[in-house]
């Protein structure tokens, strides 16, 4: 094993997967792809992926041989490893456009599998690249190998992956360009073209101001609203987001109060309050439908002008999400914590805060003691109906912050939702993965 992934071996000897993938994604741009290869088989057989343990014992006995080099980097993307498969396939797609040759294996492209070619397809293997890029969120670098390759790509899925990598780079204008240029798509590839047209739609009507204007560019994306910023670490790199929060009923209280500013603002008028099951999720619901004078029953898909409010999406069950992602007339979903590192199957309407990681009012939680001794505190069981209350008794204030961070008044969420109001809450609620261009710092 190469001396660089020394710790790498001796977590890997520990029994440390999660440690081992983590020292083996710090070193995976600076050593050759078959110089990780031996890792990495330890690694997959650690936890028992035989393909990828194949796949990597292959490329270490053949380190510069372009298929084996696209079949251990069509594995490690398979296995959510998208950063080991970056450097293996640069060298297969360099070695494809040379003439070299692959054993038989599977095309794994948007889950279409089928036969390949025993020569390497350059087109293929610079796919999967773009692919892995973007995995990464590594926009610039897939919009930069695309453009480079431009004459040997197609339109569909091709193209639409340089249109779809400008976006979350931040490249309108690349963007718009490109999509112009492309041919009418099939139907399997119908939705993925509406998606980018909405997405240029929301952009023109609202431009974003710039690469840090977190609010214009989690419209654009997204198509939702984000109510709150974060007043913390916006000079230590969090440009409005969260990484680590240990929420509060404050907090729950000041996204719903923003929650109706945004449905003023852009002339909604909910009929209704729609209670998911989960408990922080009827909290929320039971708290909004006081504060809004509205009625409240348990969610029903397809019901109109109906609000939706979920504390965290990814906590709600797949059934629901699978039907909140097709619109009901008129129904606004609100989410108040939303993760940004692993976005929810749907995107909400309102996303009260950007976050990492949540700590919910009602779950165990840090307490810092009279000594300074840090332990962790029991849960609320209180049943939803309190949590409620708890919610309505709460300081609708926001926090004040590190002082460093620009201020975020209501008014300035209420200019900017008129403003979206035409091309807000319209179409599916499709899931976005990537955070997009504005950067913010992160856990590993």
């Amino acid at each position: 094993m190469h001396p660089d992934l020394t710790k790498a071996r001796e977590l890997l000897d520990a029994g440390d997967p999660q440690g081992a993938v983590r020292e083996l994604r710090a070193r995976a741009d600076s050593l050759q792809a078959g110089e990780l290869a031996p890792a990495v088989r330890k690694l997959a057989e650690l936890v028992g992926i035989d393909e990828l343990a194949a796949a990597a014992a292959a490329l270490t006995a053949d380190p510069s041989g372009p298929g084996a080099l696209y079949a251990y980097g069509y594995a490690c993307i398979e296995h959510g490893l998208s950063e080991f498969a970056v450097p293996a396939l640069r060298q297969s797609l360099e070695g494809a456009l040379r003439g070299g040759t692959a054993p038989e294996a599977k095309r794994r492209l948007f889950g279409r599998a089928r036969p390949a070619e025993r020569v390497v397809d350059p087109r293929q293997v610079l796919l999967e690249l773009a692919v892995a890029l973007e995995d990464g969120e590594r926009h610039d670098e897939a919009v930069e190998l695309l453009q480079e390759h431009r004459d040997t790509t197609g339109d569909w899925p091709d193209r639409y992956l340089l249109v779809h990598n400008a976006l979350m780079a931040g490249r309108l204008d690349l963007a718009r360009e490109v999509f112009e240029g492309l041919s009418a798509p099939d139907d399997t590839w119908r939705p993925a073209a509406d998606r980018i047209r909405r997405t240029l739609a929301r952009a023109a009507a609202v431009p974003p101001t710039g690469p840090t204007d977190l609010r214009g560019w989690h419209h654009a994306l997204t198509g939702g609203l984000l109510a709150t910023l974060s007043p913390y670490g916006h000079d230590a790199g969090m440009a409005g987001r969260w990484a680590y929060l240990q929420d509060n009923w404050d907090n729950c209280r000041l996204g719903l109060e923003r929650l109706r500013t945004v449905l003023a603002a852009t002339g909604r008028r909910p009929a209704s309050v729609a209670l998911l099951p989960d408990r922080g999720s009827r909290a929320l619901g039971l708290a909004a439908a006081e504060l809004l004078g509205l009625p409240a029953a348990p969610y029903r898909p397809g019901t109109p002008d109906a609000l939706v409010l979920a504390y965290d999406l990814n906590e709600v069950d797949g059934e629901v999400l699978s039907a909140l992602h097709e619109r009901a007339p008129g129904e606004v979903l609100y989410e108040h914590a939303t993760c940004w590192t692993d976005t929810p199957a749907v995107s909400a309407d309102v996303c009260g805060l950007l976050v990492q990681q949540v700590v919910a009012p009602w779950e165990p939680r840090m307490v810092v003691g009279e000594d300074g001794g840090v332990t962790r505190g029991p849960a609320d069981g209180r049943p939803a109906e309190e949590l409620a209350r708890e919610v309505l008794a709460a300081s609708a204030e926001p926090d004040e912050g590190d002082g460093e961070t620009p201020p975020d008044p209501p008014e300035e969420l209420a200019r900017f939702a008129a403003r979206a109001a035409a091309t807000w809450a319209t179409g599916p609620r499709d899931r976005i993965r990537s955070s997009g261009p504005v950067r913010s710092s992160r856990f590993a």
